[in-house]
This record gives structure tokens, C-alpha cells and sequence, in this order.
């Protein structure tokens, strides 16, 4: 079972998403918080295991509040649910720790998947997002990703894990780590959801 904590400082928007979770086994609703500070505040108490965030909220926003959860060593898994997917809100999320990024848009079955997902570590984009990213006017890496690297990064992309990855290549979890490192370095990013933003972004990903 995957335990919530939901941030959104509309009360109906967290009803609905308490509701949704509630009704489905595979999830536990372990919080709620309105705005940015308390979900730093439930976060550290709590210790869910993915935490929903908006973005947009009074008194402390959404991507300040995944920079300090992260500050704090909070282990949750980050996954944006909002309705904006505009320029300045995407990139900073992501290169603030967020696992994931969907809109409020998303079906039911989508936002489980996603969830699930981002429990396991694995990036989540929504198709619009990736778009938007991909549309992002950015410096290519120094140096470009090998053929195995970029091998690598399309998997990754894909949602599989490192062992799967491996098994996929032919490869050992090892040599996956490695070639994920150098990805990192290259891209100039410290994690995979990030390394799937900049690689949309620099044209390494196609949707």
C-alpha cells in the first residue's frame, strides 16, 4: 500500500483527490496540507511515501516546499498535480526534486499509474509537459550522450528501473548506474526525472 499526503490549498480539490485514493486499495491518504509550509510540516511527520503537490498555493509555493522537503532529507517521492504546465512552472519544479509532473487534467487511472510510478522512483511527465519541454530553448550538453548512454536514457524515459534496464541492454544494474551517472553529468542534472526533462528538452527524447 502506498501512503498520501496531498497538498492543494483548495479544499474541494483535496476532498476529490481524498476521495479517489480512499476508494482504492493499493492507497493509504495519510495527510492533507494547504499550502506549501504545512506540507513541509506534514511531510517530515508523516513520511509518506509520495506526496501529491500543487504548485501555486498562498504563504509558501510548491516548488519552494520541494526544495526544503528535500533539504531535509524527507525520503517522499514528489509528484506535481496542477493545472498550469507553462514554462516557469515545469523546469523549476523538476530541477527542484519533483519525481513527476501531471496536470489536474489527467484521468483516474493515469494519476494511479503515476503515483505508482513515482513510489518506484521512476519519472512521470504528462504528454503535455514532455511537449513543452521538448519546445525548451536550451545549451546541448559539452559533450553528447553515447549510443549505450542514450540507450539508457530512452528507458529510463520509458519508466523502467535500473535492473530492468539492465536486463534489457544485456547489461548488469552496474554498468546501468554508470552510463546513468555520466547522463547526469552530461545533461547537468542530479536526477532521473530531471534527466528526462533536459533530454526532451536537448532532443535526445521524442514523444
Amino acid at each position: 500500500m502506498i501512503s498520501l499526503l496531498i497538498v492543494d490549498d483548495h479544499p474541494v480539490v483535496r476532498d476529490g483527490l481524498r476521495g479517489m485514493f480512499s476508494a482504492d486499495p493499493r492507497f493509504e491518504v495519510v495527510g492533507e496540507a494547504a499550502d506549501g509550509a504545512a506540507a513541509i510540516t506534514a511531510g517530515e511527520e508523516l513520511r509518506p511515501d509520495v506526496i501529491l503537490m500543487d504548485l501555486r498555493m498562498p504563504r509558501t509555493d510548491g516548488v519552494t516546499a520541494i526544495k526544503e522537503l528535500a533539504k531535509r532529507g524527507v525520503p517522499a517521492r514528489i509528484l506535481v498535480l496542477t493545472t498550469y504546465d507553462t514554462d516557469s512552472d515545469v523546469l523549476p519544479a523538476i530541477e527542484a526534486g519533483a519525481t513527476g509532473y501531471l496536470l489536474k487534467e489527467a484521468p483516474r487511472e493515469e494519476l494511479f499509474r503515476a503515483v505508482e510510478a513515482a513510489a518506484q522512483g521512476q519519472a512521470v511527465l504528462s504528454p503535455t509537459v514532455a511537449t513543452r519541454l521538448m519546445g525548451q530553448l536550451r545549451q546541448p550538453a559539452a559533450d553528447p550522450l553515447s549510443d549505450r548512454e542514450l540507450e539508457v536514457l530512452q528507458l529510463i524515459a520509458k519508466g523502467a528501473t535500473n535492473r530492468r534496464a539492465a536486463e534489457q541492454l544485456f547489461i548488469s544494474q552496474a554498468t546501468v548506474k554508470t552510463h546513468l551517472l555520466h547522463v547526469y553529468a552530461k545533461l547537468g542534472v542530479n536526477d532521473r526525472a530531471a534527466a528526462v526533462a533536459a533530454g526532451f528538452a536537448q532532443g535526445y527524447l521524442t514523444l
